[in-house]
């Protein structure tokens, strides 16, 4: 099969001169599925596997879209459930535009408003935004909307996963009726589907690969094991992992805590990140993450989505998340762009159950090993040979839909 190029995709020649500085020589086929209908100013639902290149699905078309004058006009909204996908997208939007006059800026909490507002006062073009700072913004009328073109919604079921489906309707409200909407999403469940239908106004779908499937380079390791024998037991394996960086799940706030404490008495190279940080601490963490200066993170799931690390060879899952969509996002962080990982999960004998969820959403099943020198008092029990099949929902869904006006 012939491969797609960025330029068959119609974009501008400063957009191509910005995407191959970025070191991109082939679109993702998200990418080549969502450029053509973003440029065509359709309404979009996406949906694909994390770390498959969704920002500049639609970051490009929003570049090429609104590099026409009228610069200092509010034209494009990007709505993201975190501070830290907020920076990343803001950095993708600068990269992509830096041919471009077009200014952008984000706007999250956490960090003092009176910058924002200046920046909002001064005139930008795309606005990069969590729901909460934003009706702030909105409340003290320093966000005017009323010329808005884009709208974009990503990571839309992280967004409902934290909370902020009342927000992201009352922004809905306030905006113009008549604009294109972007709608990105990992995985499509009831509450992303209630949410599409309201902000969505006929639309094309694009789904990349299987619902709830983590990327095919992935390596998942079960070992079952007390929960008190865990920290010994992760010791042990990182010390197999010479190269790289790895990105440890827990729970709660004080776990992660608590266990970067206990891992920094045998090496020096470890951090924790978790939203009880200030917003500059969670800054210095990640960036001594992506420079090397530290090789180990500990988090909680406000690091599973929107962290774009380069070289995460593993994954661990501390803790079995309670949500088995929350195990496909965090492995997610590694085998990025094609490069295999390994996603280890850590299993105690009261995390057996919730294991079986997540391979029953994932329709596979992964063997439980066993780490010598370290026997769970319980045998594990095996998984299922065939787990069960989720039954499907009934209702009207947002997926098979090709365009057409709601009626």
């Amino acid at each position: 099969m012939q491969k797609m190029s960025f330029e068959a995709l119609g974009l501008k020649p400063e957009l191509l001169r910005a995407v191959a500085e970025q070191g991109y020589t082939e679109p993702t086929p998200i990418q080549v599925q969502a450029i053509p209908i973003g440029l065509d100013g359709r309404d979009l639902v996406g949906s694909a596997q994390t770390g498959t290149g969704k920002t500049a699905a639609f970051m490009l078309p929003i570049l090429q879209r609104l590099d026409n004058g009228n610069n200092g006009t509010l034209r494009a909204l990007v709505l993201v459930p975190t501070r830290e996908l907020a920076e990343q997208v803001l950095q993708s939007a600068n990269a992509y535009g830096r041919y471009s006059p077009l200014r952008a800026t984000a706007i999250y909490g956490g960090v003092p408003m009176d910058p924002q507002t200046r920046a909002l006062a001064r005139g930008v073009d795309i606005v990069v935004a969590t729901p909460g700072r934003l009706l702030d913004h909105m409340g003290r009328g320093h966000v005017d909307s009323t010329k808005l073109e884009v709208l974009v919604l990503d990571e839309a079921d992280r967004m409902l996963d934290m909370g902020f489906a009342p927000d992201v309707h009352r922004i809905l409200d306030t905006l113009p009726a008549k604009k294109q909407t972007l709608f990105f999403s990992a995985t499509i469940s009831w509450e992303v589907d209630r949410l599409a239908r309201h902000a969505l106004d006929g639309h094309v779908a694009v789904e990349i690969g299987r619902r709830a499937a983590a990327a095919d380079g992935v390596e998942h390791i079960l070992v079952a094991v007390d929960r008190v024998q865990k920290r010994d037991v992760l010791a042990r394996m990182l010390q197999e992992v010479t190269q790289g960086r790895t990105l440890v799940f827990t729970r709660t706030k004080h776990g992660a805590d608590k266990l970067a404490r206990h891992m920094r008495h045998e090496r020096k190279d470890v951090s924790a990140l978790h939203g009880g940080m200030t917003q500059s601490a969670r800054n210095r963490a990640l960036e001594r993450f992506k420079n090397g200066k530290i090789r180990v993170l500990v988090a909680t799931d406000v690091a599973s989505r929107g962290i774009d690390v380069d070289n995460i060879v593993m994954v661990v899952n501390y803790d079995v998340p309670q949500d088995p969509e929350v195990y496909v996002h965090r492995v997610g962080r590694t085998a990025r762009a094609g490069a295999s990982g390994v996603a280890l999960t850590l299993m105690s004998p009261d995390e057996w159950l919730m294991m079986w969820e997540i391979e029953k959403l994932m329709g596979r099943t992964f063997p439980r090993e066993i780490v010598p020198g370290f026997e769970p008092s319980v045998p594990p029990l095996q998984p299922r040979e065939q787990p069960v099949e989720r039954p499907k929902r009934q209702g009207r869904s947002i997926r098979p839909r090709r365009g057409g006006r709601r009626r």
